[in-house]
């Protein structure tokens, strides 16, 4: 049940304390910032970690979804009559992207208009309806347009569950809990990979593997249900005994004054209706959504996909089956997730953003170099795949999990939702043109300079995130919000 203000066990503030007199919450948030005034230390991580973990499932759902249908594209092209077309098996596979964009470009006007719980509710409706069509169609079309739908809730979920997950969490421990999206989605392609297993034993098995995504979908819809709101969505609102509340519940009663002096004094000068996308391109917002964008820009344009496409390719030219290389793949994945969650609060955001795109490099330059000495014997071979799982390794520990943690991070909450729907559209549509091209380019360049081309950009991303990036680690949201602000 949803605790109710006389639940709580301290003496709460009154709300005009926050939203009355600037000059009165001045005083009130300098007394309760002041640490010579009271050191309560940090909230426990144990409130907040039950609504994280269940806001992750839609990061599970999205590994599941991009992966679902590798295993059973054979089958299901042969089910439902397209066997042979690869534009038609092309579109199975990338039709969600499509969807996802859509989605993605709407969660900042759903996020912040019905809130974060009922945005991901409402995103789990078309992941329901759509792998239940996928499941039970008998045509192309009926394939198609289920897995449009199932990418209009694969768009919507991440992009809250990255607002959520910030919004949430104490900022002693919110990248570690940042990196469990990561973990998550490792693990619902891991998961969907060995569903997907038994489909060339077991006739009709790819609508198993569809029909059994509804039960995450429903399990997140449910559990929402009684997970807390966020706070900086309610004070938005204008809602602030609730968003008092929905402190208590997330970081403990000690630690609800000072949580919504912070927040009373980022808002101050956040104050009237929210603002257009077009107003994120110009003005005081505007650095830190160039950064935003560019990171997931400079993510995608690592060539972090052209390694994913070409896995099971490369492991066969070495002798490996292809459910072994994606086992290897996907241990890689795993295990730099975990080490990114055990590193991301110790080391910080920006260290591994660095070392990460420089890991890459590294990667794609003996990708490089294997290709160039493809003549010289089979061993080049094996150089190849040790620069492949370097690549997967180094892109889990930084590139991968960072950019989606830290941009909540940096930006105020009044273009919070917008900012990250923008930035994470970006990601989708260079994701779509870097799949849409890589095969082309391929054949005209060939992978030395490909791969050369891609650990170019790697090195422009370690250099772009030395030079622009701020480090975030162990600063609440507020503290993050001035000294971008401040530097404008």
């Amino acid at each position: 049940m949803r605790p109710g203000l006389s639940s709580s066990v301290y003496k709460r503030m009154n709300s005009k304390d926050f939203v009355g007199d600037p000059n009165r919450a001045d005083d009130v948030s300098d007394r309760l910032l002041n640490p010579m005034d009271q050191d309560i230390g940090n909230p426990s991580w144990k409130p907040s970690l039950p609504h994280v973990c269940i806001a992750t499932v839609s990061s599970f759902l999205f590994g599941y979804h991009l992966g679902v249908v590798n295993e059973p594209l054979e089958s299901i092209s042969l089910d439902l009559g397209f066997t042979g077309n690869t534009l038609a098996e092309g579109l199975v596979v990338s039709m969600c992207l499509g969807g996802a964009l859509i989605g993605c470009l709407f969660s900042g006007l759903i996020s912040d208009g019905i809130g974060r719980r009922r945005s991901f509710q409402l995103s789990t409706l078309p992941m329901i309806i759509g792998a239940s069509l996928s499941a039970s169609t008998t045509s192309l079309v009926g394939m198609l347009l289920g897995r449009f739908l199932v990418g209009t809730g694969m768009g919507l979920g991440p992009a809250v569950a990255s607002l959520y997950v910030t919004e949430v969490s104490p900022s002693s421990v919110r990248g570690t809990y940042g990196s469990l999206i990561q973990i998550a989605t490792c693990l619902g392609l891991i998961t969907a990979l060995f569903i997907g297993a038994p489909v060339k034993e077991i006739v009709g098995w790819w609508r198993v593997c569809f029909w059994l995504s509804t039960v995450p979908a429903a399990f997140l819809a449910l559990c929402m249900e009684f997970c807390a709101e966020s706070p900086h969505w309610l004070y938005k609102r204008g809602r602030v005994a609730e968003a008092e509340v929905e402190f208590e519940r997330l970081l403990g009663g000690p630690h609800v004054k000072l949580a919504m002096a912070e927040l009373s004094r980022s808002e101050r000068g956040d104050e009237g209706e929210s603002i257009k996308y077009s107003e994120l391109f110009y003005g005081r917002h505007f650095r830190v959504v160039f950064i935003g964008t560019m990171l997931f820009a400079l993510q995608q344009l690592s060539g972090i996909n052209a390694v994913f496409y070409f896995s099971s390719a490369v492991f066969r030219s070495a002798g490996v089956p292809s459910d072994i290389a994606n086992i290897c793949v996907g241990f890689a994945y795993l295990s730099g997730s975990v080490l990114a969650m055990l590193l991301m609060d110790i080391l910080g955001r920006k260290s591994l953003l660095v070392g990460s795109f420089l890991g890459m490099a590294a990667a794609m330059g003996l990708q490089a170099i294997a290709a160039s000495l493809s003549d010289q014997g089979s061993w080049h071979v094996y150089l190849s795949v040790g620069g492949m799982l370097l690549s997967v390794l180094a892109f889990s520990l930084g590139a991968g999990p960072v950019p989606s943690l830290l941009l909540p991070e940096i930006f105020p909450n009044k273009i919070r939702a917008k900012a990250v729907a923008l930035c994470m559209s970006v990601h989708w549509v260079v994701n779509f043109f870097v799949g849409l091209f890589f095969l082309r380019l391929l054949e005209l360049l060939g992978a030395k300079i490909l791969y050369s081309i891609f650990a170019s950009f790697c090195l422009m991303g370690a250099i772009f995130v030395r030079k622009n990036v701020l480090e975030t680690k162990g600063k609440t949201l507020q503290e993050i919000e001035v000294a971008l602000l401040s530097a404008v």
